[in-house]
């Protein structure tokens, strides 16, 4: 996003929008994490509710759609990096407003869906001819970010795979239950918002304003297909938690019949050296080669033993 300001102001041009330096009429106004007096600015100077802006600061608000005289109401859930709890993606509502010829985008944090969508590269890769479909952009490009995101979830799930194959310890799998939590977020989010669009899409507002019918059913659709990319993503993580925690206990087991056999064959020599090493008599105890003869059977035993184990396969 261009500068510092969290509240930046941009005007749709023929292809695509612009930023401008202040206020104009029919004008989108970008607002990221405001302070009281940005939103004193918000419900004073444009009239928009407050009750309706604390909603959206709120990051466990669900999505919703209201529509009043002059006025058009949207909270959508959209994707977010997170960097708390180990948990490396989650949701946070975002707010928009039409009203009076603006736009209005509200936002708890700063995000790449409201940065990306405001960035150079971005606002010259679609041609809105009206506010509507400005708006209908905005969801397309969360719902690509969505798609985007659900990629790196899976690549990260194929990495951690790979290592539960050989693993003992429960690590990976709390990191493909941290990805699954993503999964949960992910899905759930996408199916208010599919709600959110089926209802502005049987709307009388959207009948009544210029838009492009195109674009919304592009918008419906992407958002079915990263459901449907989270449903079948959850369902395989579901699977392999269930296959990989068989998998650690087995190999495990594994480790733990190595050991003991390990200390099956340690025990053999010990057990030979304690025999002749008691204080009775034997055979050997004049012996000058006793010393040497006990060593050699104790290791040609334990070599014998160890050939047993590997042909049942127990080493």
């Amino acid at each position: 996003m261009e500068g510092k300001k969290m509240i930046s102001y941009w005007q749709i041009i023929s292809n695509g929008i612009a930023p401008v330096p202040e206020y104009t009429k029919e004008s989108i106004i970008n607002v990221v994490n405001p302070s009281p007096e940005e939103i004193n600015v918000l419900t004073s100077t444009f009239g928009l509710p407050e009750d309706l802006i604390a909603d959206i600061l709120d990051l466990d608000e669900r999505a919703r759609i209201e529509f009043e005289d002059d006025l058009l109401f949207m909270i959508l859930r959209i994707p977010v990096i997170n960097k708390e709890n180990g948990i490396p993606f989650t949701t946070i509502p975002m707010g928009v407003f039409i009203k009076d010829q603006n736009i209005f985008v509200v936002c708890q944090k700063e995000n790449q869906v409201i940065n990306g969508f405001f960035n150079k590269q971005m606002r010259r890769k679609f041609f809105p001819n009206s506010k509507v479909d400005l708006v209908l952009y905005l969801f397309l490009h969360a719902n690509n970010l969505y798609h985007h995101y659900l990629k790196e979830i899976n690549t990260q799930t194929n990495i951690v795979e790979k290592d539960l194959e050989r693993s003992i310890q429960n690590r990976e799998l709390h990191s493909l239950l941290k990805l699954e939590k993503c999964l949960v977020y992910f899905t759930t989010s996408l199916r208010s918002n599919e709600y959110i669009l089926a209802k502005l899409k049987n709307s009388s507002y959207i009948r009544n304003n210029d838009f492009t019918e195109d674009l919304l059913e592009d918008v419906i659709v992407e958002n079915k297909q990263a459901i449907e990319m989270s449903n079948i993503y959850s369902d395989i993580q579901s699977g392999m938690m269930d296959a990989f925690a068989s998998v650690i206990s087995n190999n495990l087991n594994i480790v733990m019949k190595r050991l003991t056999s390990i200390s099956i064959l340690l025990m053999i020599p010990t057990l030979v050296a304690s025999l002749y090493g008691m204080n009775v008599p034997n055979f050997l105890e004049d012996s000058k080669l006793a010393f040497v003869g006990i060593v050699l059977a104790s290791i040609l035993i334990s070599i014998t033993g160890w050939f047993i184990f590997k042909k049942k396969a127990w080493f």
